[in-house]
């Protein structure tokens, strides 16, 4: 079912316009999801959680360990029943998940809601993903994903100006009724226009000794788990941050106010990363790419924390801070497309389970990685440039142990 342009519809009734844009609806549920949470997470701290306010970074990271367990039963549900229910029941978890933390009165029940929530968006990020793979292989699909990555980035440019506005409007918990209105909508879409990309006769029962074999398949592939490990690596560098931000604006430059607008432009610097990864993929591969991503960011992350923790007088040290986070995040738009095609690339014939299996472990060690990083928070942006230094050294070093397991590039 592998199609080798994209002028070829998809489906019938779908061409490939809008199954690419429909993609990429279903990707920025979870970029929504926490981005525009990310104005709020003072507020939250100082109404919620006054005596410790900086533990409402947690509602990042909690949401994002749902995403990850959750991301374990989509894939092989999807691979039983189809990709259309699961990715309908889910997007249903996470919009009743949002009713509730739109009620919370406590910190403890509104990371309660955000783990559910979390659980339910699992399902359109990693069944999306496999709809994807149903339809591409190689790096056509990783020229899709960086398409979708391309549309996608427009949900993280907009959704903390989005979230600020509804702060200004009400306050921080009408960001979960648009929740509410994201995922009906994304829903409908779905139900109305994409005809089912899984065939009958390609379902795998769910049956705990198919699972285990698929497990162990995805588990005993060398390159597959060192490509988990960059995966780690990477998004646990980008909650990192994502996490932290809001409260080095605040805290340390006294841009609070300012947030929606820098993180639009750092948005758009992803965005834009995915353009020329889209367009550099078919020539230059996808390992190479995110190789050179992961070697800029450890050339630039070593002489930046050095001039930080030596200090720079206003402005130069916001100028410094926000330059390396430009950096970052156009960094990060040449991994995450690649890696995960590279991944995937062997297991074509259970990409359901591949994707949930590969997203899940690389998520819940992404937030094994990010959580301590952001609890050390000291009120300066050294925690986080050290964090990503650390990350994406681990990082280069894993994609050398994959090139050796893995030498064709797709």
């Amino acid at each position: 079912m592998t199609q080798t342009t994209p002028d070829t519809p998809a489906q019938p009734g779908i061409r490939f316009a809008e199954f690419v844009a429909l993609m990429a609806l279903m990707f920025s549920t979870i970029a929504f999801a926490i981005d525009a949470m990310l104005p709020a997470l003072p507020r939250i701290g100082a109404e919620l959680a006054p005596d410790a306010a900086h533990r409402a970074q947690l509602v990042v990271t909690t949401f994002v360990l749902g995403m990850g367990l959750g991301t374990l039963v989509c894939g092989p549900l999807s691979d039983a029943l189809g990709r259309k229910p699961v990715m309908i029941w889910g997007i249903g978890l996470f919009v009743l998940a949002a009713l509730v933390a739109a009620r919370a009165e406590t910190l403890e029940t509104l990371l309660a809601a955000r783990f559910v929530q979390g659980l339910g968006a699992a399902a359109p990020r990693v069944v999306a993903l496999a709809m994807v793979r149903d339809r591409y292989q190689g790096r056509m699909m990783a020229r899709v994903v960086s398409i979708v990555m391309t549309l996608f980035i427009l949900v993280p440019a907009v959704a903390p100006a989005i979230g600020a506005g509804l702060i200004w409007i009400w306050d921080w918990r009408a960001i979960f009724l648009a929740f509410c209105l994201f995922g009906l909508t994304s829903a409908s879409w779905l139900a109305l226009r994409q005809p089912e990309t899984l065939t009958p006769e390609a379902r795998r029962p769910l049956r705990p000794a198919l699972m285990a074999a698929a497990i162990s398949e995805i588990l005993s592939n060398r390159a597959v788990r060192a490509y988990i490990v960059v995966l780690a690596c990477a998004f646990g560098s980008m909650f990192t941050w994502l996490s932290s931000a809001p409260l080095i604006f605040d805290d340390v430059f006294d841009r609070a106010a300012s947030f929606p607008f820098w993180f639009a432009a750092l948005a758009l610097m992803a965005g834009a990363s995915n353009i020329v990864n889209a367009r550099l993929v078919m020539r230059l591969g996808m390992r190479k790419l995110a190789t050179s991503a992961f070697a800029l960011q450890v050339a630039v992350s070593v002489p930046v924390a050095g001039l930080m923790a030596l200090g720079l007088p206003a402005p130069f040290d916001f100028a410094l801070f926000f330059g390396y986070m430009c950096v970052v995040f156009f960094s990060l738009g040449l991994t995450f497309g690649n890696l995960n095609a590279l991944a995937l690339q062997p297991l074509g014939h259970i990409a359901g389970m591949g994707a949930a299996v590969i997203g899940s472990i690389y998520t819940v060690l992404a937030v094994g990685i990010a959580v301590p990083i952001t609890m050390a928070y000291n009120q300066t942006p050294l925690p986080p440039v050290l964090g990503t230094l650390a990350c994406t050294t681990l990082a280069l070093i894993f994609m050398a142990r994959a090139r050796r397991f893995d030498p064709e590039d797709g």
